[in-house]
């Protein structure tokens, strides 16, 4: 049968104000994806967030990277912005195989274009250096 299409409905937790409303989304399984219709909203936000997790999701990451001879092991890193959700592994890939050396500072810009994307990693905590003697690369 031609012209027929398939459309399905997804249900989502708005989490874009506190309102937290339940949103039903009518979506064409076409590929990729497209909004039909949102109900449930209680402001504007509500259709822009649907779109946004059915046609093109994102998500911000908050992670950790070794130190190199720093007085803790790890920094606290995250992404400068969100980034396409499929991203997210080869992301956490590439913070996995980094190792910083110290010191780090917050806000430092340890990778540019992780994986491919746009976003930079940017530290979120203050490492310091080991007094000499105390550091041994490896």
């Amino acid at each position: 049968m031609s012209g027929a299409r398939l459309v399905s409905r997804l249900e989502f937790l708005c989490v874009i104000c506190p309102n937290g409303c339940d949103l039903v989304v009518a979506v064409e399984g076409t590929s990729p994806p497209k909004v039909l219709d949102v109900t449930g909203h209680r402001c504007p936000r509500g259709v822009d967030y649907a779109v946004s997790e059915v046609e093109c999701p994102l998500r911000s990451i908050a992670s950790s990277v070794r130190i190199q001879c720093g007085e803790m092991p790890l920094a606290s890193v995250r992404t400068d912005r969100p980034i396409p959700l499929n991203s997210v592994f080869g992301v956490m890939e590439e913070l996995r195989r980094c190792v910083a050396e110290a010191p780090v500072r917050i806000g430092d810009v340890l990778l540019e274009h992780a994986a491919g994307t746009v976003c930079r990693i940017l530290v979120t905590r203050n490492v310091e250096r080991l007094e000499k003697g105390g550091c041994q690369k490896g």
